[in-house]
């Protein structure tokens, strides 16, 4: 691991970074269809989807676009479903949990910074006892401009009283290395996240590219 500076922060996106909330998605989305008289999708397809947001699981579930009348309708009901079952098999990616006890064991900060609404955000952390422990949960109903604009790093930033070029910014998806980025922060990049061609994270111009959570850990007990 090439980064050689202990950060004054640590952000991170939600799904597909820091947490693996793809089973909760995979089972709600499958009983939809069931619900629906479909046959359930296979699970890597939802996956790969998770990280564009519930509307982009209803068209890969129900072959819907936005403007069709259904559409709402199918999305109302998915997350109906995800909200009433909410963490009950999403887990920390390996190696996750034990880079955030190094950063705690130091008193350095870590927070999430997610496009995901609070409304989902704030009960899952809550569930996985991990609202105690984030120093900052910035969602997209906290700022006028979301992921890939800057805006929810620098908020995030201002709340923990840290410089975004001291900071790191970790995220599975385009949007969020543009966003870090962009916001002058050091970006790491999770290739072991949802994403359906792991491939072209080597064109996102992240700082650094990880395939395992254990490599945060190994790299932190490197540096201190």
């Amino acid at each position: 691991m090439a980064l050689n500076f202990i950060p004054q922060a640590v952000l991170f996106d939600l799904d597909g970074t820091l947490l693996d909330t793809a089973p909760d998605f995979i089972r709600v989305v499958n009983q939809q269809r069931l619900r629906h008289n479909m046959s359930t999708l296979e699970p890597d397809l939802i996956r790969a989807t998770v990280s564009n947001g519930a509307r982009a699981l209803i068209k890969l579930a129900f072959d819907l676009d936005q403007d069709d009348k259904a559409f709402t309708d199918k999305h109302t009901e998915l997350l109906a479903l995800y909200e009433s079952s909410i963490a009950d098999e999403t887990v920390f990616f390996p190696g996750i949990d034990l880079f955030l006890k190094q950063l705690e064991e130091k008193s350095i900060p870590w927070g999430i910074v997610t496009n995901k609404p609070s409304r989902f955000t704030l009960p899952l952390l809550e569930k996985l006892n991990l609202d105690q422990r984030c120093s900052v949960t910035i969602c997209p109903d906290d700022v006028e401009n979301t992921k890939p604009h800057p805006e929810p790093l620098f908020l995030a930033c201002e709340k923990l009283k840290c410089s975004p070029d001291k900071s790191l910014y970790v995220g599975d998806h385009e949007r969020d290395i543009e966003a870090g980025r962009r916001a002058g922060m050091t970006t790491i990049a999770a290739r072991y996240g949802y994403i359906d061609t792991p491939e072209r994270v080597d064109d996102w111009n992240a700082d650094l590219i990880i395939d395992h959570g254990n490599e945060l850990s190994a790299w932190f007990e490197a540096i201190s």
